[in-house]
């Protein structure tokens, strides 16, 4: 019988001669999502003319992919697969229809995604390893080259396997949900007119606020309050708006305009209509920078070296240790161009309570 030969673990990756591709990434949390976009870019960067297809779980990553022209097929398993046997086999049945000319498995630890990876057809085969004939790959990095971004580690692990000269790691692409001039003019204009309908203006800065995520990250309406009074009177040029979380309540007692939609399109639109989004560290920070939009995330428990947004005009703020009228003072020194409020308190001596204190009482 004759034997297939497969490519060595330690042979680069081909250059040339790759045109079908697939991520394999069952996830269903929008972050998780939306950090695959650096690699679909580095992708079409290196695979010119390919077409890529992408497993996810559940629906968001139909809307999040949407604008990428290389994307073709976006399959959406069930979210609980192994409670729904049926559905989630007959849709591993199709991918496995195609050969792929290679299967992408850009995590690190997630079981999951390997066990995919292996069921699926794939002349190469790429994934973080430090046993790759174990884990069924043709082609692997070790573990400790990952780096600790999520959106960073499956870039790394495509130009280790490329063999790509230091030197072209400095460039690694930002979050990009890729919206079209009509998404980004539809957002506008709504923006426009939550503001105008309310006593607040139009013109720059407008700062949207998303005060929901998960657990620990959430910080309370009360801690909110106090943050925006700060923000206004060291701002009062800027005009506050709202995005509402999924479930469709104000998080901030519905004291400012708001924008609501289950749509991740039309959300990261809006965003895009802003020209700061604050927000705490979950998916809808992530979309705020795919957006385009300066974005500020605060990080209260979670590690911002694995979630930073990072690109220009964007950053991580560590909040442990401050008050809300404390992270306000920075958030506004991060911006002082944007917000034209920044220069009373660029230097850090006016970053103390003393400070504070004389501003904010009357």
């Amino acid at each position: 019988m004759k034997q297939i030969s497969t490519p060595r673990c330690d042979t680069p990756l081909p250059r040339k001669g790759v045109f079908r591709i697939l991520i394999c990434r069952p996830n269903h949390r929008l972050g998780n999502t939306i950090l695959l976009t650096p690699l679909i870019s580095e992708l079409e960067r290196r695979y010119k003319g390919a077409e890529i297809d992408v497993i996810s779980e559940g629906g968001i990553a139909k809307e999040v992919f949407a604008g990428f022209f290389s994307v073709r097929n976006v399959y959406c398993l069930p979210k609980r697969g192994f409670k729904h046997p049926f559905p989630f086999l007959r849709l591993i049945r199709r991918v496995r229809g195609t050969q792929y000319d290679l299967v992408i498995d850009p995590c690190v630890g997630s079981g999951f995604s390997r066990v995919l990876t292996r069921l699926l057809r794939g002349t190469h085969k790429l994934g973080f390893s430090d046993n790759p004939k174990r884990d069924g790959l043709t082609h692997a990095a070790p573990i400790d080259i990952a780096g600790q971004h999520m959106a960073k580690r499956p870039v790394n692990l495509l130009r280790r396997a490329l063999a790509l000269e230091a030197t072209h790691q400095d460039d690694v692409p930002t979050l990009d949900i890729r919206l079209t001039d009509a998404e980004a003019a539809n957002g506008r204009h709504a923006v426009d007119q939550l503001l105008s309908e309310s006593r607040q203006t139009t013109s720059p800065p407008v700062v949207g606020v998303f005060a929901n995520a998960t657990g620990d990250k959430r910080y309370p309406m009360s801690w909110w309050r106090e943050f925006i009074d700060t923000f206004k009177v060291l701002c009062p040029t800027a005009s506050i708006l709202e995005l509402i979380p999924m479930h469709g309540r104000s998080m901030l007692g519905a004291e400012w305009p708001a924008y609501y939609s289950s749509d991740i399109r039309r959300m990261g639109a809006v965003m895009a209509g802003v020209d700061l989004m604050i927000t705490a560290d979950c998916g809808v920070m992530h979309l705020a920078v795919a957006s385009g939009t300066a974005t500020i995330g605060m990080f209260c428990v979670t590690d911002a070296a694995v979630y930073a947004p990072y690109g220009k005009d964007n950053y991580p703020l560590q909040t442990s240790g401050l008050t809300a009228r404390q992270v306000a003072c920075r958030v506004i020194a991060n911006y002082p161009q944007l917000l034209g409020c920044g220069a009373c308190i660029s230097t850090p001596s006016h970053h103390d309570d003393s400070f504070l204190r004389q501003v904010l009482v009357p």
